[in-house]
């Protein structure tokens, strides 16, 4: 079973915490991973990690309690086998749209004839070889939770969660936000309200969903809300806040460092 959402039905009413990879550093993706989060996404979209820096972090994570979910940096069947193959098992597909888009993302995902995923039997996908019957089994082992991050995505959750191997929803508050116009303000009364609705409706649907925020403020906002699994904040994220707050402390005389906004994370 996909150890992602073997993780998401362990859980029950608690929602699993995780947390962003954005350093493109295996080591610290590995002190991440001992940090205690169950979950964390490797974030090929907006970070330098190309293909060989994502084979170093699912390897540093590996020897972890951390699921690794990866996140791809579009919704693209060339780059989704490829990703595949280096060994990813879980994949946050950014900005789909509609149904036919989330068709599409999962058909990359697949192996004929459930879908178009290019056979490579021999690689990190398959332990080099060593997984039994890997091609016919392969289907079984592959999560996907697709990003719904504009005002029209929402008003299609019904149908996107209903498209056969969509396994999960992740609101992009980020995206959201600024396609509603209020770039940023995470925490703008309209933001939370199409949040929450969100949320109501996938948990109506029976389809987990999930979202981030920078600050644990935010992330007790968004835990009241219902979401099933979250994450806080980013590997940078911590490192910076914490800099700047150990700075602050023995150099108080200092100008202090402009604060993270809440969408910061």
């Amino acid at each position: 079973m996909n150890s992602f959402k073997q993780l998401l039905n362990e859980t029950g009413a608690t929602a699993p915490m995780g947390t962003w990879i954005m350093s493109a550093s295996p080591i610290v993706a590995e002190a991440i991973g001992h940090a205690g989060f169950r979950w964390g996404v490797l974030d090929m979209e907006h970070t330098p990690i190309d293909l060989m820096g994502l084979v170093h972090l699912l390897q540093a994570v590996a020897g972890t309690r951390l699921e690794p979910v990866v996140r791809v940096p579009w919704n693209d069947t060339v780059t989704i086998k490829r990703v595949l193959d280096a060994g990813a098992k879980t994949l946050l597909i950014p900005f789909v749209q509609d149904a036919d888009e989330a068709r599409a993302a999962v058909a990359a995902t697949r192996y004929p004839p459930q879908g178009v995923r290019g056979l490579a039997a021999m690689g990190r996908a398959s332990r080099f070889g060593t997984v039994p019957d890997f091609a016919a089994t392969e289907n079984t082992r592959i999560g996907v939770i697709v990003q719904l991050e504009t005002p029209e995505a929402v008003a299609r959750l019904e149908e996107i969660a209903a498209v056969e191997g969509v396994d999960a929803l992740f609101i992009g508050p980020g995206d959201l936000s600024a396609t509603m116009g209020h770039v940023g303000q995470l925490m703008h009364p309209e933001v939370l309200a199409l949040t929450a609705d969100a949320v109501r409706r996938a948990r109506a649907v029976g389809k987990p969903i999930g979202t981030v925020g920078g600050t644990p403020e935010v992330v007790a906002r968004y835990r009241e809300m219902g979401f099933t699994f979250l994450a806080i904040a980013s590997d940078l994220g911590l490192l910076m806040r914490s800099a700047q707050a150990t700075l602050a402390a023995v150099q108080p005389q200092a100008a202090p460092a402009p604060a993270a906004s809440t969408g910061a994370y």
